[in-house]
């Protein structure tokens, strides 16, 4: 049984359109008629050009934004028709690590209040415990405790990034979309949140949906990789079949534009 069951989902945004006069409207489909599986334990990749609906995908399974129509279950529950409390509890497994670390950390708050965040949302903890648990995220992702003093503007990119791992990671969650990671963080830095991730994902049992422009990038981390373009899925497929013997002609292009995937 798959951990994250999609099916049919769709996105429409509707755009005012001036240009064609003021009551004019324009319909943009972002997400269209996605059926996928996610397994538990896998990284499944998604990628695809930007504009391509990967980032919107990931969004509508945390439902973080509304679906149009279709289906998402996670572990057999419909995610669509939760509400209330059991929304509440279903948001402790499904977690999401931003694009940009510059952004996505509250600049007025310290570190330890937002790795701490969640805990105090979710979990009935005395503070010395929150404390302790802040500290051991902080070092399951490679950060010295000293850093919970800290606001956001002290750390670098790749720190920003950690921290925002940390955060993803502190009620334990089975599920985490982790939308372009790497993508704002120099190329060195890039690859130690890489093999972060993948460590991570072997301590914890962590399933990912890895989202990337990058066909080098998911090749690496992913199990699967789904290739998606227009905010269609175009193939599915083992990582190493998608990447040596590609069947959809979208998929190509991407593999002829990164050459270096085939070094990997």
């Amino acid at each position: 049984m798959p951990l994250i069951e999609i099916r049919n989902l769709t996105k429409t945004f509707v755009l005012n359109a001036p240009a064609f006069g003021a009551r004019s409207r324009a319909e943009v489909r972002a997400v269209d008629d996605v059926t996928l599986d996610i397994d538990a334990g896998e990284t499944l990749g998604l990628v695809g050009e930007s504009g391509s609906g990967k980032s919107t995908l990931g969004r509508l399974i945390l439902r973080l934004i509304e679906p149009s129509s279709g289906r998402i279950r996670f572990e057999s529950k419909d995610l669509l028709e939760a509400g209330g409390a059991q929304l509440r509890r279903l948001r402790r497994e499904i977690q999401i690590i931003f694009q940009d670390p510059f952004s996505s950390l509250d600049p007025r708050l310290r570190i330890a209040d937002i790795v701490g965040e969640p805990l105090l949302i979710h979990e009935t903890l005395r503070s010395s415990a929150r404390r302790g648990r802040v500290a051991e995220l902080l070092r399951a992702v490679g950060m010295d405790e000293s850093a919970a003093r800290r606001y956001p503007h002290e750390l670098s990119g790749g720190q920003r990034q950690r921290i925002g791992i940390a955060r993803a990671l502190a009620l334990r969650p089975k599920f985490i979309v982790a939308d372009e990671p790497v993508s704002a963080l120099d190329v060195s830095v890039g690859a130690q949140i890489m093999n972060l991730l993948r460590d991570l994902q072997r301590e914890y049992g962590i399933t990912y949906l890895f989202i990337s422009h990058s066909m080098p990038l998911v090749r690496y981390l992913s199990t699967r990789i789904a290739v998606m373009s227009r905010g269609r899925i175009v193939e599915v497929g083992e990582a190493e079949q998608v990447t040596a013997q590609p069947q959809h002609p979208y998929t190509r292009s991407l593999l002829a534009a990164t050459p270096e995937v085939a070094r990997i």
